[in-house]
């Protein structure tokens, strides 16, 4: 997903054309149910990109929230260990923690 300035949580929004179209059926929310992770894609200014790696553990730690500020998830940039580790809920709250993103009690 290209990411400018925020990374979507939705998905299904861009599918393939069906023969009956039913507005917002495809539509869904990310969660460790469809995916691990979302990666968004941030082209910087030399040509090359950024990658956000965002395990769906956040996702749901976020619920009902439907995307994130790339700013608030700068810990996540380039972070090649949250694809190893992005079922792991202990590295994903660590990982956040450290870089003071706040979830609500209880996620």
């Amino acid at each position: 997903m290209t990411s400018k300035t925020s990374i979507s949580f939705t998905g299904g929004s861009r599918g393939g054309v069906d023969r009956t179209y039913k507005s917002g059926v495809k539509t869904y929310t990310q969660s460790t149910k469809t995916s691990d992770l979302i990666i968004g894609v941030k082209e910087c200014s030399n040509g090359s990109f950024d990658l956000y790696f965002i395990p769906t553990l956040l996702v749901e730690m976020l619920s009902p929230q439907k995307s994130i500020s790339i700013n608030r998830v700068h810990f996540f940039k380039n972070n090649y260990d949250v694809l190893i580790n992005c079922k792991d809920r202990d590295f994903v709250i660590k990982t956040i923690s450290r870089g003071g993103l706040r979830i609500k009690p209880g996620h």
